[in-house]
């Protein structure tokens, strides 16, 4: 019988040979537009999901440094034995303000949110609908809850409609508020509608439109005024810290805290990185976050611009463009091409991706300028 190690390199060359290999790089500068990762490489980064620019803003880490003096570096426990901390409640109480929901409940990262929300709601008795292209945590958190799984079209809402009309004790319509490697909207007004005429519950992942989208930065359910019966959203992007939360009512984030399993077996998020998060909220949900939206709209759109004028498909739905290449071959020669020419913008691969369709993922944020856009569109045209 094999060994772990024959059976890791026997796999490592499998994937070497379909160009699915992965491997880790550390950047040499902090998070920014602008970063280092070998010695003097210095590269625009089009990789980030920091769409505000706020995780290497200087009062949040100020926030963090003196929450770390003040409540520890760890806390020591999950939330239900001993690491339940006051700066905890404090920024769930801020969030729940922030999405105008009863209550919000944090969560170890989105993933884990996902993981622990839809198996706390569905069991083998019942249904989820989930997107086609919906995030791979939502597609873990549908597996585990070991209901029937219907994976609908993307954004097919007769698709949607249809699906509803099976028998099941509980039906669950789950989607991405904006898809991570599409960058396209989820559509929500639509999927409430029929969520409301079939009884059935409707749970959005905001993680890429919250800080970004609707007032304030709430996220797209409530720029659409979209009431969704469970929101996810991460901390971990527009925010620029980590984690992420649920914003709901008071009885559904009551019952993750009994039910969610990676909430109630994981150790609690760091007291001292809620300080950060409050921070970063109290700046993205005041008028300098609006100004850094409006600088993050303004390049999206001149982004968007550009590639159409290179011949590209481009929406302005989100900060999110992919650029299709079809094989993975294809995406990593590209992405090695823009780095050669100083553009940081990683291949996308199965199974990130469907087969077929391996990109390069260019996310705008609102810290690219005017010149960093331009000399991306540039690139591009040259590759």
């Amino acid at each position: 019988m094999a060994g772990a190690d024959e059976i890791a390199r026997a796999e490592l060359d499998a994937l070497r040979t379909r160009g699915l290999l992965r491997s880790l790089e550390p950047l040499r500068s902090p998070p920014g537009s602008e970063i280092e990762l070998r010695p003097g490489e210095r590269l625009i980064n089009f990789s980030s999901n920091d769409y505000l620019g706020l995780a290497s803003d200087a009062r949040i880490a100020e926030a963090l440094a003196v929450g770390t003096r003040t409540w520890g570096a760890g806390a020591g426990a999950s939330r239900l034995v001993c690491g339940d901390f006051l700066p905890q409640h404090e920024l769930e109480a801020e969030l729940a303000r922030f999405a105008s929901s009863e209550a919000a409940l944090l969560f170890g990262s989105g993933y884990a949110a996902n993981c622990g929300i839809l198996p706390s709601f569905a069991g083998p008795e019942d249904l989820i609908l989930s997107d086609a292209l919906n995030h791979a945590s939502i597609i873990d958190g549908c597996r585990l809850s070991r209901a029937r799984v219907e994976v609908y079209p993307h954004g097919d809402v007769g698709a949607v409609e249809k699906a509803l009309r099976a028998p099941a004790r509980r039906k669950i319509v789950v989607t991405d508020a904006v898809f991570s490697m599409d960058g396209d909207r989820a559509p929500l007004r639509e999927l409430a509608a029929l969520c409301s005429a079939a009884g059935a519950l409707l749970i959005v992942d905001e993680a890429h439109a919250t800080g970004v989208i609707g007032p304030r930065g709430a996220g797209l359910a409530a720029e659409l005024g979209v009431a969704a019966d469970v929101r996810m959203a991460t901390l971990s992007k527009a925010f620029g810290v980590a984690g992420a939360y649920v914003a709901a009512s008071r009885a559904v984030c009551d019952l993750l805290l009994n039910r969610a399993r990676p909430l109630i077996f994981s150790t609690a998020l760091p007291p001292a990185l809620a300080c950060a998060a409050r921070a970063s909220l109290e700046i993205l949900a005041g008028s300098e976050g609006d100004a850094r939206r409006s600088r993050l709209w303004s390049n999206v759109r001149r982004f968007a611009a550009g590639l159409r004028e290179a011949g590209l498909p481009a929406r302005e739905d989100s900060a999110i463009f992919p650029v299709v290449t079809g094989t993975p071959d294809r995406a990593l020669a590209m992405a090695a091409h823009l780095r050669e020419l100083g553009i940081l913008a990683k291949p996308i691969r199965p199974p990130t991706v469907p087969q077929g369709t391996s990109r390069i993922r260019f996310a705008v944020t609102s810290a690219h300028t005017v010149d960093h856009i331009d000399r991306a569109i540039a690139t591009l045209r040259a590759c």
